[in-house]
């Protein structure tokens, strides 16, 4: 089984994602610890639970969800792994965090390209990708078959879905991996999202505003 520990950082309230098994393995999802006292709740918590890390991946790479991406790295001796389509992003979030008065350590470049032909394995669990774009091209969604969940990154939020107006946005093609990608999992399957409360498939499918024409 899988445990999923969540952690809200920095002041776009981003949620972090720490997921960990039996085995005492775990992976980083979107480290957006950025004040000295979030990296080291999230160390802590690490250190406290006896928890090996083994992987570190982004769903996208807007500031906000790589903010501790140098942090963690380092600290924890692991490698990028992103989608190829957020390159570009993930190279311009010093530039674009210091419009918003953020100023960052840059990301370590990634050293592998994950897509949804990939798996992300770590002990005896494993994660299935989605590549689910529109939020930005490379978003992609990390699911747990076997334990029913879903990290959406920026793309799917209780009633409501990922904004479209920054670089790489697309609506259109936002609506289409919901639709197409993301509702065609069980409606059980929880959605563990970016920003905000987690949600499920099946409450989106019946009560999400932004999906009520595309249905």
């Amino acid at each position: 089984m899988i445990h999923v520990k969540s952690f809200t950082f920095n002041p776009f309230s981003e949620n972090t994602y720490v997921l960990y098994n039996p085995q005492r393995q775990c992976v980083i999802i979107d480290p957006g610890c950025y004040e000295p006292s979030e990296k080291l709740e999230i160390t802590t918590f690490i250190k406290d639970n006896k928890l090996n890390p083994v992987r570190l991946l982004n769903t996208h790479c807007h500031i906000d969800h790589v903010l501790g991406n140098k942090y963690v790295a380092e600290t924890f001796n692991l490698q990028l792994s992103i989608h190829k389509s957020e390159k570009m992003l993930l190279d311009a979030a010093v530039d674009y965090g210091a419009n918003w008065g953020i100023f960052m350590e840059a990301s370590p470049s990634p050293a592998t390209y994950i897509d949804e032909k990939s798996v992300v394995d770590f002990g005896k669990s494993q994660l299935k990708i989605l590549h689910t774009p529109g939020h930005s091209p490379g978003s992609i969604c990390f699911y747990s078959e076997v334990d029913k969940f879903v990290i959406s990154g920026d793309v799917l939020f209780r009633t409501s879905i990922g904004r479209t107006d920054l670089p790489g946005g697309n609506h259109d093609q936002l609506l289409r991996s919901i639709s197409d990608i993301m509702f065609a999992l069980p409606d059980d399957t929880v959605v563990y999202s970016g920003h905000g409360p987690s949600t499920t498939i099946g409450y989106e499918k019946e009560h999400n505003p932004f999906m009520q024409s595309v249905r």
